[in-house]
């Protein structure tokens, strides 16, 4: 079972190598050429957790996504949710997200040059705590009402479904800990779904590397590179995306604060 898992692990970790040698744009393509886009960004996240009690918590994430290095606005991203604690290593999230995007062309006067989408989404994060690392398995859904930046153009339900997977190892102590340094790896894969999706199921593939600090029990910041390759509409167009993440994360009980040690540190 431990072969079949590590095995499971290193397919899901090479799938962003071999998706990059299946876009490369060197290869012969039938019936055209793909078309590989390189852009740069950077985005800026709040993430918060904050417990109830033993069962029930508010989940939270505040981002700010900038492209073309830090000069232009992509997004601002807001999640909402309530998570509900199955078992000690189990979460179950449920919630709204409100994103507003940044249109590409803002001097066109047919564009609106903000444009807000509408989701629902339901997430189940599993915690797998080894010795010295830990690893999370996190499988998100979600239902997006979204439109074109054309003026007047209407909402179209689609649905999307991801799954990642995320490994920390601690450097300078042997668990996690205050004052714990350590490195984070993680790939997600992104599918959707709908009426408008026609051949572009596959919509995006994220590989992220950094490092990160447990300042205390209750904060924490990371930072590092994440590669995305992701689809842009026509069946050969593709976007590469090189993305520098910076995120603090604020976990709090509000209640009984010697519960605090019986869930694992809460690293996103």
């Amino acid at each position: 079972m431990n072969q079949l898992l590590r095995l499971l692990a290193l397919i899901y970790f090479l799938s962003p190598f071999l998706l990059k040698a299946q876009l490369d744009p060197q290869a012969p393509q039938t019936p055209n050429e793909k078309e590989i886009t390189k852009t740069d960004g950077i985005w800026l996240g709040f993430y918060t957790k904050y417990h109830f009690n033993d069962k029930w918590a508010y989940y939270g994430e505040y981002h700010v996504r900038r492209k073309n290095g830090f000069n232009d606005m992509a997004q601002i991203y807001l999640r909402f949710g309530a998570t509900y604690t199955i078992a000690k290593y189990l979460d179950f999230t449920a919630g709204v997200v409100l994103p507003f995007y940044w249109a590409p062309n803002p001097e066109d006067p047919k564009v609106d040059n903000i444009v807000p989408q509408y989701r629902l989404w339901q997430q189940a994060v599993l915690a797998t705590p080894f010795e010295h690392i830990k690893v999370f398995h996190q499988l998100r859904t979600e239902q997006r009402w979204r439109r074109a930046y054309e003026k007047d153009s209407p909402f179209e339900l689609t649905h999307r479904f991801r799954y990642k997977l995320t490994v920390y190892v601690p450097l300078n102590k042997p668990a996690f800990e205050n004052h714990t340094l350590f490195v984070a790896f993680y790939n997600e894969i992104f599918m959707q779904a709908g009426k408008s999706i026609v051949y572009n199921h596959f919509e995006d593939n994220r590989s992220y590397v950094g490092m990160g600090y447990n300042l205390s029990e209750q904060f924490q910041v990371q930072g590092g590179y994440m590669l995305s390759f992701r689809h842009k509409g026509s069946p050969f167009e593709y976007e590469q995306r090189h993305i520098f993440r910076l995120s603090v994360i604020h976990h709090m009980d509000l209640h009984l604060y010697r519960h605090r040690e019986e869930r694992p540190i809460p690293i996103h």
